[in-house]
């Protein structure tokens, strides 16, 4: 008789209780987390709370924050509340945690302050992979990834957005000016009191704008962001322009591994020899090869990582070509 697979009674006992242990296979990532951070001297690399305090209600050790965060980056989770509810319901997180369930606020303070600390982690863990020879190859593809800021356009401004927002305040205290001798000659108080008003806020705009453009027209790259001072707009995908980072990164082609990155506020052109240099500090050798795309091409930037010992292969037009024969020559 045909019939389908049957589903366990929700409701079955067993006799021996199931353990975690079971359910995480043996090559499963989540152990390399566990075995990599239990290695690691946490107080060393800057990492708070390692020692608990006598007093007070008892915290989370670092490690199992630590475990926690990098469980999230492996799997794309980089939400704390979405971590928090994963430790709840991921068996994989149950079995690395020890069933330990931090809250999000718990979490989002621990990436908060111990930036440092998980900097130099990443840093031990290149350096394990050096010393595991997984970058033998010595071959890492360099390029550039737009990160959304927190700055929204509408507060970014250059010398023609702060242009145009004066002038569209000037029209507005002008019009005001002309509603308001208006409504004198038709002695209506009541509308004038607000116009009075609104006429006032239109000023103290207009003296903050001002203020505001002789900050941006001071400013080295001519542009100001007013949440996020570091963003700068960019382009990104369907070429609209957003306030951004431009964070550049390096990774190990064998292996797909980002061996070493960097926060930009510019575009790609003149980043190469940046990256290189730092992917050579990582390694700690000289002779490498990186590949990068032609918005990477700049004549400074290809004559500098020539003399410093790096080749760069990079897929670019014929001109371009011709240009990089004449500059090597």
């Amino acid at each position: 008789m045909a019939h389908h697979i049957l589903a366990q009674s929700r409701t079955q006992t067993t006799l021996f209780p199931e353990v975690l242990e079971d359910f995480v296979t043996e090559d499963n990532p989540v152990r390399v987390v566990d075995v990599f951070v239990d290695g690691l001297d946490l107080e060393t690399f800057g990492f708070e709370r390692v020692i608990a305090k006598g007093k007070g209600r008892p915290g989370y050790h670092p490690a199992i924050l630590l475990k926690l965060y990098i469980y999230g980056y492996l799997n794309r989770i980089q939400s704390s509340r979405r971590l928090e509810k994963e430790s709840h319901r991921n068996v994989e997180l149950m079995w690395l945690l020890g069933r330990l369930m931090p809250d999000f606020k718990t979490i989002a303070d621990f990436r908060k302050d111990n930036g440092k600390g998980i900097k130099s982690v990443c840093r031990r863990f290149v350096e394990m992979c050096r010393q595991m020879k997984m970058f033998s190859d010595s071959i890492f593809a360099i390029d550039g990834s737009k990160f959304k800021a927190v700055n929204n356009k509408s507060k970014n401004y250059t010398p023609g957005k702060v242009k145009d927002c004066i002038e569209r305040v000037e029209k507005h205290i002008e019009r005001y000016l002309s509603q308001m001798d208006t409504q004198d000659k038709n002695e209506k108080e009541t509308v004038t009191t607000v116009s009075a008003s609104k006429l006032a806020w239109l000023e103290a705009r207009l003296v903050e704008l001002k203020a505001l453009e002789k900050e941006v027209n001071e400013h080295p790259d001519k542009q100001v962001s007013q949440t996020d001072p570091d963003a700068r707009l960019m382009k990104t995908h369907h070429m609209e322009r957003k306030a951004c980072y431009n964070v550049q990164s390096a990774v190990d082609t064998k292996h797909h591994l980002i061996v070493a990155h960097e926060i930009t506020t510019t575009t790609d052109r003149g980043q190469l020899t940046l990256v290189a240099k730092q992917v050579q500090k990582t390694l700690g050798q000289k002779d490498i090869t990186v590949i990068a795309d032609k918005g990477y091409f700049s004549r400074t930037d290809i004559k500098e990582t020539h003399d410093s010992k790096c080749a760069a292969n990079r897929y670019i037009g014929r001109r371009q070509e011709r240009h990089i024969q004449q500059i090597l020559i």
